[in-house]
């Protein structure tokens, strides 16, 4: 029995402190070293996080700009993380001691009405502003609703702290609400881009907000033990807003338990944690199933068998994988994707079986929430099954693994929600290695041995112990290193050797132009023709590869050209033979030490000058035998060695030499086309019965050609704009998705579940 002493410390609901007195101002002092403890951890821990974060979304940026808003974002956060920090638990701690005053001064008394300190004011905002507000009041409304029962108990007996101020879940300087814009008043702190903040709310709502509930608990226990309603009941308002009564608290409760339960199979558990409203989208479609005349669902009739629970589950699972294991000898082809199809939708009956043959009773059905679980499950492995990204032998291997990832889903209910859940990234990994196969690409079976190996070992050794997941996605991950550094080297020699045979090609006709508009309309002897097309052109390609087309070099090379075409003009008077004299030295230096750079032997250049020497003597009006001259101005036979060829012969061969440039149509292949990116795989039919898989390596500056690689980093083909287009829209080429395979798939269930039920086969 207690006495007098102990009960005149209890405080009543209808009882109220002076926030200012000596026990209110203890009391109050607890609570805000409480929170000031507990949010300096939890704000600590976040920061902790932000790093990686950010890191991580650099390193997946779709372009260098992007990439370095997040790398800003990493240094302005390290710069300025005292002062949020600082600024975010003083405004905390103010909140807490100016609480009373500030609410009486707003209203002017008690039973006023004042905007709570929690509230998101939506008024005509900047676009960034919105959306800002928009993720604030998202991530309080989820965590008002999942800290419900504790909340409730806080706001009550802050009320009696405060001297009886009404609390509710938006004024409770506690509160998600009032966490959430003190966090964003100290976000102020930081110059980052919006993109960088919505990441950083993110965090806040995954490290801070979701770890409240000991906040919360240990606010209560503290104040019951100073004897602040320790009787309090935790009721739960009505949906239209009027409080249950007494008797019908136990009844809320449980409902809220159910409607909580009913959503974890999605991950929305304690942790806060929850996913995107895609997750939030799929949750409202399978209640929505679960209450439409079709489908599974339906209450168990007084007597029915018990359902199944968790561990039973998990035991029928494993005697299936067990089986499962053995037969994964089953070769990888076409008839057996369509038998596996089969397999994935019988999962339910079997498992169901194999729970009867366990405890000696069939099971008609399983609990509501193993329903949606294994139900998700087969959706997500149809998926992969009908997935075109991956090849059909792939699509055979990765669905063996529907009952790891079945058990997976009932020991950690967080799988669907979290995109960083171990379980998800090493499926994502696995089909985002198996998108790039082919057989051809494969050869040495590295690839498809690798993937095997992966699920064999996940069917035969994966238990309940979930950090196997882990230990596979850094193996793959190791390999998936070692295989794209080796592909590396040969993608960049392909690269070098394409981009070295159009500079090579761009070279050429440059230099065939300058020739050719050269000699164009001069009756040239065959000699001098001879070494300026094909000669001197060559040495023309090589100076432009070497010196480029801006050089002093380049220039030189084309002044000699006009000079050893004006030496032919006929020397009748004595000025003209004293200049063409004068040019004389000058065109057998230039001769000497430009044909030496292309592969002429110094015998070959000897009996080019020699014949040279014999013309310009005639030239000159010398003596010379007639023989001599006929042979020097009619010969075909030049001292030139037979690689060395004209470039083109004439201006219309160098026109129909020239690539066709098709005009760019406004079709939605070429528009498809203009957009690919670097990096990006496409599917290829290259035979009758062969298909490639080639990943986008390389857009010529030069050309616009796009060239591909297979995963080897070895050339499949190239294209030019148009050729690719066309290839698209026939059908001899596809893009492939370059979103992860969950998300994927996620969303087509969405699609496949937001059906008319009529239009959806009942489950199994």
């Amino acid at each position: 029995m207690k006495d007098a002493s102990e009960s005149s410390n209890i405080v009543s609901l209808t009882q109220r402190l002076d926030p200012s007195s000596e026990r209110g101002g203890a009391l109050l002092n607890t609570v805000r070293d409480i929170a000031g403890r507990r949010l300096q951890i939890l704000i600590n821990g976040m920061f902790e996080h932000v790093d990686d974060a950010l890191f991580d979304l650099a390193e997946k940026a779709e372009n260098n700009a992007a990439q370095m808003h997040y790398f800003d974002g990493m240094r302005e956060v390290r710069k300025r993380r005292p002062m949020v920090e600082r600024s975010f638990l003083a405004q905390i701690s103010r909140e807490l001691t100016d609480f009373a005053s500030s609410y009486r001064n707003n209203t002017g008394n008690t039973g006023g009405v004042s905007l709570p300190v929690g509230s998101v004011e939506l008024s005509l905002v900047a676009d960034n502003e919105l959306e800002e507000s928009l993720a604030i009041t998202s991530m309080i409304g989820k965590n008002e609703t999942r800290l419900t029962r504790d909340l409730f108990a806080v706001n009550q007996r802050l009320s009696v702290i405060y001297g009886g101020i009404k609390i509710d879940d938006a004024t409770n300087p506690v509160g998600p609400a009032a966490l959430s814009q003190a966090f964003r008043q100290a976000m102020r702190e930081l110059s980052a881009e919006m993109r960088v903040k919505l990441i950083i709310y993110k965090l806040f709502d995954r490290y801070v907000l979701a770890s409240l509930d000991e906040l919360y608990q240990e606010i209560n226990t503290e104040l019951v033990r100073a004897g602040v309603l320790p009787q309090l009941r935790h009721e739960i308002p009505r949906a239209g807003g009027a409080p249950r009564g007494a008797g019908q608290a136990a009844p809320a409760a449980d409902a809220t338990g159910a409607a909580q339960a009913e959503g974890t199979f999605l991950g929305e558990d304690e942790s806060g944690n929850a996913s995107s409203e895609l997750i939030q989208t799929l949750r409202t479609l399978f209640s929505a199933r679960r209450t439409a005349p079709v489908g599974g669902g339906q209450h168990l009739p007084a007597g029915a068998v018990q359902l199944p629970s968790a561990n039973e589950l998990i035991g029928a699972l494993s005697v299936l994988q067990s089986q499962a294991a053995i037969n994964q000898h089953m070769a990888a082809s076409a008839g057996n994707a369509v038998e596996l199809a089969g397999e994935v939708q019988q999962l339910k009956e079997h498992l169901l079986a194999q729970i009867g043959s366990l405890r000696g009773e069939k099971p008609s059905q399983v609990s509501t929430i193993d329903e949606d679980t294994i139900d998700l499950v087969g959706m997500l492995f149809e998926f992969i099954l009908e997935d075109r990204n991956l090849p059909t032998e792939m699509q055979v291997l990765l669905a063996r693994l529907q009952i790891p990832y079945l058990k997976a889903a009932i020991l950690d209910r967080k799988l669907f929600a979290h995109r960083q859940h171990p379980a998800r990234r090493l499926l994502d990994s696995l089909a985002d290695a198996a998108k790039g196969w082919s057989a051809e690409s494969d050869r040495d079976h590295r690839l498809h041995d690798k993937i095997k190996s992966i699920v064999d070992r996940l069917l035969q050794d994966f238990d309940d112990d979930m950090t196997i997941f882990e230990r596979l996605c850094a193996e793959l991950q190791e390999f998936q290193d070692i295989s794209r550094r080796r592909a590396e080297l040969a993608e960049q020699r392909v690269a070098e050797s394409t981009r070295g045979r159009e500079k090579l090609e761009q070279a050429r006709r440059r230099a065939a132009r300058e020739i050719l508009s050269r000699i164009e309309g001069h009756n040239l002897p065959p000699l001098i023709h001879g070494i300026l097309s094909r000669a001197w052109a060559n040495y023309l390609v090589l100076t432009i590869l070497r010196q480029g087309e801006e050089s002093s070099e380049f220039r030189d090379a084309l002044r000699f050209a006009n000079d050893f075409i004006d030496s032919t003009k006929p020397a009748r008077t004595l000025d003209e033979r004293r200049a063409l004299r004068q040019m004389l030295p000058g065109i057998e230096r230039a001769l000497r030490r430009g044909l030496g750079n292309v592969a002429f032997q110094e015998s070959d250049i000897d009996r080019l000058l020699a014949q040279l020497h014999t013309y310009y003597r005639h030239q000159l009006g010398e003596a010379v035998p007639e023989a001599e001259v006929q042979a020097v101005e009619e010969s075909t036979n030049l001292p030139i060695p037979e690689s060395i060829q004209p470039i083109a012969e004439s201006e219309a061969e160098l026109a129909s030499s020239e690539p066709e440039q098709e005009p760019v149509l406004d079709t939605p292949e070429a528009l498809l086309v203009a957009e690919l990116k670097p990096g990006t795989w496409l599917e290829f039919v290259t035979g009758p019965e062969t298909i490639e898989r080639a990943k986008l390596s390389w857009i010529s500056p030069m050309s616009g050609r796009y060239l591909f690689v297979n995963r080897r980093g070895l050339k499949v083909a190239d294209y030019a704009p148009h050729e690719l287009a066309q290839a698209l829209a026939s059908g001899t080429a596809r893009v492939l998705e370059s979103t992860a395979l969950f998300d994927r798939a996620l969303d087509a269930i969405v699609g496949r579940l937001s059906q008319p039920a009529t239009s959806q086969a009942p489950t199994e």
